[in-house]
């Protein structure tokens, strides 16, 4: 059951029965979403990056990055171990892969190219299929730290939490990131940075995103839990470490509530799923990070995390609804761009062009 003050807060952002997010917020999400009116040529509604894929670990990139695909990004790249390359692209020619990280490979023969491909994009995903290898670990520490360098957002999933969990300096403090854990991750995250285990549920994402400077925290569960704090000492970087785009970040405390409903069915992947969701929001935000049509640079990841979410979740639901049991993750794929449509009640374009 909820607390008193957990179902206060859920009142108050609720606009009706469906959509259990604030109008305010709900507003501001659809401000990023990229105009469907040919103005825009390729790569202008998002550039999306997926780090992951091992030996054994290929499915779980390819959900990631083909659902930034059929969320509306115009290009998906997986930057992976050779040993999984094959299997990624022939799951879809509409992929951009790269088999770069080879163990043989030490990290400065890799380094150039791999800054190469993270210049031509907007976000950088880490953790959908990384594992836990010593080598691919190593290669996805310098891919976030070549991503800070360059001011990209990124998203942080799977063994990319992991990754934080041993050193988390590789991304504290850096407010243009999301992590995305579910209940046994967040667990294992909020005692790696040191979270009372008597402290209430609805308050821990919020102290853990505190702890790591200011990273939003995606916390997923029956519900999904969105919070933003930078209000700690934590999040005060020295300017030597700060861009002037990072200046814009204000300090901010907020937790948002996303309880849409999905479906029944929890299959493995659809973490993955949820974390090219998100990536694509926030590849809609450095597309339009200059003015944001009003929209402080500060908002954006927690504006991606509850977007991402909320057609996570309506896409779940879809295709349990025509699969039940034996829904699969693929199941859901088809049904992105429905969800996304109901949610931000999309007007069709099919036939109009």
């Amino acid at each position: 059951m909820p607390t008193t003050n957990q179902a206060r807060h859920r009142r108050e952002l609720t606009s009706n029965i469906d959509m259990p997010v604030s109008r305010t917020i709900l507003d501001q999400i659809k401000r990023l979403i990229p105009p469907l009116d040919g103005t825009l040529h390729k790569g202008q509604s998002g550039r999306v990056g997926v780090l992951g894929g091992a030996l054994d670990y290929t499915g779980a990139p390819y959900f990631a990055a083909i659902s930034a695909l059929r969320f509306g990004a115009d290009l998906s790249h997986v930057i992976c171990s050779p040993t999984a390359a094959g299997a990624i692209k022939s799951y879809s020619p509409d992929l951009i892969v790269h088999p770069i990280l080879n163990e043989a490979s030490s990290s400065e023969d890799v380094k150039p190219e791999l800054k190469s491909i993270l210049s031509r994009l907007h976000v950088l995903i880490v953790g959908p299929g990384l594992g836990r290898e010593p080598y691919m670990q190593t290669f996805a520490k310098m891919a976030v730290s070549i991503a800070r360098e360059q001011g990209m957002f990124i998203v942080l999933d799977a063994d990319g939490l992991y990754m934080i969990g041993k050193d988390r300096s590789v991304i504290q403090g850096y407010r243009r990131a999301v992590v995305t854990p579910n209940v046994v991750e967040f667990k294992r995250l909020s005692e790696q940075v040191g979270i009372d285990p008597d402290t209430p549920s609805d308050k821990r994402s919020a102290l853990v995103s505190r702890k790591l400077g200011g990273v939003t925290v995606l916390q997923k569960g029956p519900q999904d839990m969105i919070s933003t704090d930078s209000t700690g000492e934590e999040a005060d970087l020295p300017s030597s470490q700060l861009k002037d785009a990072d200046a814009q970040f204000e300090q901010a405390k907020e937790t948002v509530f996303v309880d849409i409903e999905g479906g029944l069915k929890r299959c493995g992947g659809q973490g993955d799923v949820l974390s090219g969701t998100v990536g694509t929001f926030m590849a809609w935000g450095k597309c339009y990070e200059d003015g944001a049509f009003g929209l402080p640079t500060s908002r954006i990841p927690l504006l991606a995390a509850v977007g991402g979410s909320m057609v996570t979740r309506t896409a779940s639901r879809i295709a349990f609804a025509k699969n039940g049991r034996s829904l699969v993750t693929e199941d859901m794929l088809p049904e992105i761009g429905k969800a996304f449509s109901q949610v931000f009640d999309e007007k069709k374009t099919e036939g109009k062009l």
